[in-house]
């Protein structure tokens, strides 16, 4: 039970402090920045919408496994099934860390 507990206990922890890792490349180099307002990996398509609203294009779901694109105005939400796998901040909105 105590093992159960402690593994509980990191899981929640983890939930709470999720961001979300982001590829920029303005000037041509990438680099990963974190965005905490961002979709985050394992989030609940759902919940997204929740926090997000509609996006502005929802693209048809490809391939095995099953693969969804949302676009919204400043970032796209990649999703295997329901869940978040990627997310993309485009151009020059991207954060300069």
């Amino acid at each position: 039970m105590p093992a159960f507990c402690a593994v509980l206990a990191g899981a929640l922890f983890m939930v709470s402090t999720a961001t979300a890792d982001i590829l920029v490349m303005p000037d041509g180099t990438p680099r990963v920045v974190q965005q905490p307002e961002q979709p985050v990996r394992g989030m609940h398509k759902n919940t997204v919408l929740h926090r997000h609203g509609e996006p502005e294009v929802r693209h048809p779901t490809v391939g095995r496994p099953p693969i969804t694109r949302w676009d919204y105005h400043d970032f796209s939400v990649v999703f295997e099934g329901r869940y978040v796998i990627h997310t993309v901040v485009r151009g020059s909105r991207a954060p300069h860390p």
